[in-house]
């Protein structure tokens, strides 16, 4: 017997939870400066239920930088705003909902 999903109600394999999650998503990347003048690019308002891990993994592979997951919210080093948006919306992310 196959499992469901809690929320759709669907068999997991079939589970469209996710995609619906992706195009309501509204997400902001900035860039900040840091201790001794260093810039990194953060990226806030992916929900936990989206993977954040993964989609960092994922950005520091892809960009060849180093990163951090803090509350929430994805830091990168360096500046990176053009390029992770690009990848966020590969990823299946809306354009319009991503703010950089």
């Amino acid at each position: 017997m196959e499992e469901t999903c809690p929320k759709c109600g669907l068999p997991k394999d079939m589970c469209v939870c996710q995609e619906i999650a992706k195009e309501e998503q509204k997400i902001k990347i900035r860039v900040d400066r840091r201790r001794f003048g260093k810039i990194v690019t953060l990226v806030s308002g992916l929900e936990s239920d989206m993977d954040p891990l993964g989609i960092l993994k994922d950005l520091k592979k892809t960009l060849a930088c180093g990163g951090a997951l803090k509350s929430g919210e994805i830091t990168l080093q360096g500046e990176h705003r053009k390029k992770v948006k690009e990848l966020l919306v590969k990823r299946g992310f809306k354009e319009e909902l991503i703010d950089a």
